[in-house]
């Protein structure tokens, strides 16, 4: 990422030449205005960087896969997923009795809200895990199953930063999945391991939340926990779960995946009883495929601006962009820097979950938008910027 973040700042210096070059003096026949020579020049930034953005996400699952070979694969789509493990939603007692007759194993049974439980299983030895989803099909076509898919942090950070929260904040509720964090919140759960493990993507989350919502009480989900299968959709689904219970209405999620059947059911679920759930749209570039869970329906999807209101050459474009957002802080830049500002701005108007207030928020919210790009909501700044309390 830094060799297209470096070509980006030469493509910029060369866009700015003739601009210079008149002001020294030197006659420049012809040349366009400078807001002009910028705008095509991002757009031939955006032609250039499209594969290289996408080249490196690709390359991040490669070296993942590569490194947790023993514990991880690639669907059929080269999504890393959990050797396999097979993840499922409403499976009857008679579906269970038929999967562990055919030779799987229940590796844990986790009860999602009052009605639903996900059921966690284990393949067969010899049989491969795409071959164990079709089967478990087969077996239940009214059950919901997927692979156990991985989501990765939608924005690097460098380096643990600075961020200290007090016990006794009395702001409002916000709910963080992601990596452990680094200061007194609310709560932390571990969700990948026996106890959370502090990380620098999560604890720059919280600190950004803290900042746009001074005062917030953050209930931090860690679904990371150091371990090679962290990030896996079965940990996020019951992150989502232990939310509910707690009520956190407003939910932030800087991550992203491939789609999964589960985590769209919950997701699907939590938006039917009023909650809501934010996420980053993803920094794979404005030609990529739609992530996950910004790409879910309900969700709020959220791309990042500079500090000119310019959308970030990496971010993710599509009909599910909501808002705009600063994406860039300091050392830190990405998509996944945006989301927490719209979370703590519609964590402020939601203090429980509720349907008809949710929807209320978000309508407010949209009347706030400062509207960019094409007129009225587009794919690049959705329905426009949001700018940080």
């Amino acid at each position: 990422m830094t060799r297209v973040f470096t070509l980006l700042f030469l493509i910029c210096a060369i866009a700015a030449t003739p601009a210079a070059r008149a002001q020294l003096g030197v006659p420049t026949p012809n040349v366009p205005a400078v807001g002009d020579v910028l705008g095509q020049a991002r757009d031939r930034i955006g032609d250039s960087l499209e594969h290289p953005l996408q080249d490196a996400r690709r390359l991040q699952v490669r070296d993942l896969l590569r490194t947790h070979r023993r514990e991880l694969e690639a669907d059929p789509d080269g999504q890393p997923i959990v050797r396999s493990q097979i993840i499922a939603l409403g499976m009857s007692a008679a579906a269970l009795e038929h999967a562990r007759v055919q030779g799987f194993t229940v590796v844990r049974t986790d009860a999602l809200d009052e009605t639903t439980s996900m059921v966690t299983l284990r393949a067969p030895q010899g049989l491969s895990t795409r071959r164990a989803l079709r089967r478990l099909q087969e077996l239940d076509p009214a059950g919901t199953y997927d692979f156990d898919h991985i989501h990765l942090e939608s924005g690097a950070a460098p380096s643990i930063p600075a961020f200290a929260q007090s016990g006794a904040a009395r702001g409002p509720r916000i709910g963080l999945i992601d990596s452990g964090v680094g200061a007194n919140v609310a709560a932390q759960r571990a969700f990948a391991g026996n106890a959370p493990v502090v990380g620098a993507h999560g604890t720059a989350i919280a600190g950004l939340i803290s900042t746009a919502a001074p005062g917030a009480q953050i209930f931090a989900a860690d679904i990371y926990g150091g371990a090679p299968t962290g990030g896996a959709s079965s940990a996020l689904a019951r992150a989502l779960a232990w939310l509910a219970d707690e009520g956190v209405a407003v939910i932030n999620v800087s991550l992203v995946g491939p789609r999964n059947r589960v985590v769209e059911a919950m997701v699907t679920r939590m938006a039917g009883r009023g909650f809501i759930i934010v996420a980053a749209v993803g920094n794979d570039g404005p030609a990529a495929a739609p992530l996950f869970p910004a790409a879910y329906n309900g969700v709020v999807g959220v791309t990042g601006v500079d500090a000119r209101d310019r959308v970030l050459i990496e971010a993710g474009r599509g009909a599910h962009v909501d808002f705009a957002a600063l994406g860039m802080h300091g050392r830190v830049r990405g998509t996944s820097y945006a989301a927490p500002i719209i979370a703590a701005c519609l964590a402020g108007a939601l203090t429980a979950p509720s349907t008809v207030n949710a929807q209320s928020a978000i309508t407010a919210l949209r009347a706030q938008a400062h509207d960019l790009g094409a007129r009225g909501r587009d794919e690049v700044y959705g329905y426009g910027l949001i700018a940080a309390r």
